[in-house]
């Protein structure tokens, strides 16, 4: 038997659930269904495990030609459904006669998105232990992408259960008028938000932006007046902070502009999020449209429903959010201190987010972060999911039906009280040579497109280098270059912006292009791109989103091939780098580039050297101790360059503080 798409309908995608679990730390997302509870109940009303693969799809659904009798069923947003031209209902399951072709049409009321559950599921590529379609990725699902007219689809066998109709209280409530339970935090007043701007995010209907999708939901709404006039080292705007972990579900201020993270999202970024939408209610993001309105409703995170039940006790089927106010906390549920003061932040219901010492770069701080994390992975708690580091940071992302976020805190706290001293880490370090093309073409179309398409009076048009001279008080776009290319850059992150993509800082301070990032965010980055966001580096793992400012171009950092087996990648790791490695550059031009990035696609391997070694912490305090008084006078310089650039800004609008007090 097979299974003809007819007609693809938009978007649609094969997905399981719970997705791509465990690869938070190195940018993969988890992806799997953006309306987790409408495809898990397809599952189940057909006799599936409610995890299996089914379809994905948006707007207007497919046409299937199935060649044997089967029984299938439709769930999610409000669209007519046919079987042969004769209308059948959804959220039960219906037989397709052999030969029949079930059509799934148009969305007519609310929502977005709908699911096909197969009776017996679908096969599809599995690839790091999950079906589901990452498409920015080119992996899982069919061949990594939407489905096409004329594909054929093969069944499994995974059915289990007889099928059954989805019982009428558990089938969401769909509107166009959404509420969304919330919990405070990571990021909230009066650190990041006004007392004021925290009013505005729990009192405001948000609207739906069209331009949204599996990655975030962007919405319109009201420019926060913000807590601080800068990010400081992480960047100019108020929003920017040393990078560390999202959660999906998380409200994400790139700039000015809120977005909620969806499953395709960045696992990493240096971005505030004031309040995270609780497990349970996430479902909802896949079926919020355009021109939607969406209020946040902060609730206690003990509680917020389970994810993991499907029926009443989910509270899908109610159109409002019940609740007598949230935790009243901030979003900081301890502090600790000490000679490393520990912050730990709420970040939703489900992850703890660990931060260590004051808002600065700080290489002892990420050592700390590195040894909690073996600390936490040694241990091994049941209902671990991922373990996520960024700059000064640790989350911890738990599945809160077994291990309840209450009781996590508890173990954090002995585990910091059992840490080693860090100041003597010595970690492996592997030393990375990599070519760089300066200032590529393609970065420069990227410039192009953003000015075009969202901003063309943005303060790092028409030429991003220009800006980070500029910012730096450097004297010409040379001395840019220079300082580029005699950097050695540490990675303390992997998946800044998906896929193995490093966040790295020069271990000499003087190498330490301060910039900031996009605001709003470019909606389109090309793979590999190399850019500077705060006093951060990073190398794009894929073609999306972003806001680092552009220097150049460099080779693969994620290996697209199957079997995984390139030259320069460990076999079967289809990520190039690692924690703590060394990245430095050499020039080449943009032809030479791209024979390299094709040999690389090929399999063959080109333009990568890989040395291996260590990185001493105490070795290279004594490196700063050495050259304390020139380090302090490039600060100082790079510090006065910086509050031009910032008065600059004021003076512009650019800051909604200053604009609403009429600057």
């Amino acid at each position: 038997m097979s299974i003809r798409v007819e007609r693809p309908g938009m978007l649609t995608t094969i997905q399981d659930w719970p997705g791509r679990v465990g690869y938070w730390k190195v940018g993969v997302p988890p992806s799997g269904p953006m309306d987790d509870l409408s495809l898990r109940l397809a599952n189940v009303a057909v006799g599936n495990p409610e995890g299996a693969p089914a379809l994905e799809t948006t707007m207007s659904g497919p046409a299937l030609r199935f060649d044997d009798e089967t029984v299938v069923c439709v769930t999610g947003a409000d669209a007519p459904v046919t079987v042969n031209g004769e209308p059948a209902e959804r959220w039960t399951p219906i037989t397709v006669p052999a030969g029949g072709v079930l059509d799934v049409g148009a969305v007519s009321g609310a929502g977005l998105r709908m699911y096909v559950a197969i009776r017996g599921s679908v096969l599809a590529e599995e690839y790091l232990g999950s079906a589901s379609t990452f498409t920015l990725g080119t992996f899982g699902g069919l061949d990594g992408r939407v489905l096409q007219a004329g594909d054929d689809l093969a069944p499994a066998d995974r059915a289990t259960g007889t099928p059954a109709p989805v019982p009428m209280e558990h089938v969401p409530a769909l509107t166009h008028s959404w509420q969304l339970a919330v919990t405070e935090g990571p990021h909230g007043a009066p650190e990041f938000f006004t007392r004021s701007d925290m009013d505005t995010i729990l009192g405001t209907d948000y609207e739906v932006h069209f331009n949204s999708d599996r990655t975030g939901v962007r919405l319109v709404g009201p420019r926060p007046d913000w807590a601080r006039t800068d990010g400081g080292e992480a960047g100019l705007h108020p929003s920017n902070i040393h990078d560390n972990a999202y959660s999906v579900g998380a409200l994400d201020f790139t700039g000015d502009t809120p977005i909620l993270l969806g499953p395709d999202g960045p696992s990493l970024g240096g971005f505030v999020c004031p309040v995270t939408v609780v497990a349970a209610d996430r479902w909802k993001l896949g079926q919020l449209r355009p021109g939607d309105t969406v209020r946040f409703v902060a609730l206690e995170a003990a509680a917020a429903a389970s994810k993991n039940t499907l029926g009443v006790g989910r509270r899908a089927g109610l159109p409002v959010v019940f609740s007598r106010g949230g935790d009243g906390d901030d979003g900081v549920i301890a502090r600790r201190d000490g000679a490393t003061p520990v912050t730990y932040r709420r970040s939703g219901d489900d992850n703890i987010l660990v931060e260590y010492g004051e808002m600065s770069l700080d290489l002892a701080l990420r050592a700390r972060a590195h040894a909690l994390h073996e600390a936490v992975e040694a241990i091994a708690p049941a209902g671990l999911v991922d373990l996520t580091p960024g700059i000064r940071s640790l989350q911890v992302k738990v599945d809160p039906d077994v291990l309840p976020t209450a009781k996590l805190l508890d173990l954090l706290l002995e585990a910091e009280d059992a840490l080693p001293d860090t100041s003597e880490l010595t970690v492996p370090s592997r030393h990375v040579r990599l070519p760089l093309s300066w200032d590529d073409p393609s970065t420069r179309e990227a410039i192009q497109r953003y000015m075009h398409g969202v901003r063309s009076d943005a303060p790092w048009c028409p030429w991003n280098i220009e800006f980070i001279r500029r910012m730096n008080g450097l004297e010409s776009v040379d001395d840019v270059y220079d300082t580029v290319f005699d950097a050695e850059y540490m990675v303390l992150g992997l998946g800044d912006v998906y896929l193995g993509a490093p966040v790295a800082t020069p271990l000499d301070p003087r190498h330490r292009l301060v910039t900031t990032k996009y605001n709003p965010a470019r909606t389109w980055t090309p793979e590999n791109a190399v850019g500077i966001g705060g006093a951060y580096l990073c190398i794009y793992g894929m073609e999306g989103p972003g806001g680092y400012q552009f220097v150049g171009r460099t080779t693969q950092v994620w290996n697209h091939r199957h079997p995984l087996t390139t030259k320069g990648f460990e076999e079967g790791t289809p990520w190039l780098l690692r924690f703590f490695d060394r990245i430095s550059w050499y020039p080449v031009s943009t032809e030479e580039l791209a024979d390299m990035r094709a040999d690389l696609a090929a399999g063959r391997g080109a333009g990568v050297e890989i040395t291996d070694g260590t990185f001493s912490l105490a070795d290279h305090d004594e490196f700063l101790a050495e050259n304390d008084s020139s380090i302090a006078e490039f600060r100082k310089k790079q510090a006065e360059a910086f509050g031009i650039e910032r008065d600059a800004w004021s003076a512009a609008g650019e800051f909604a503080l200053t604009t609403a007090q009429g600057a």
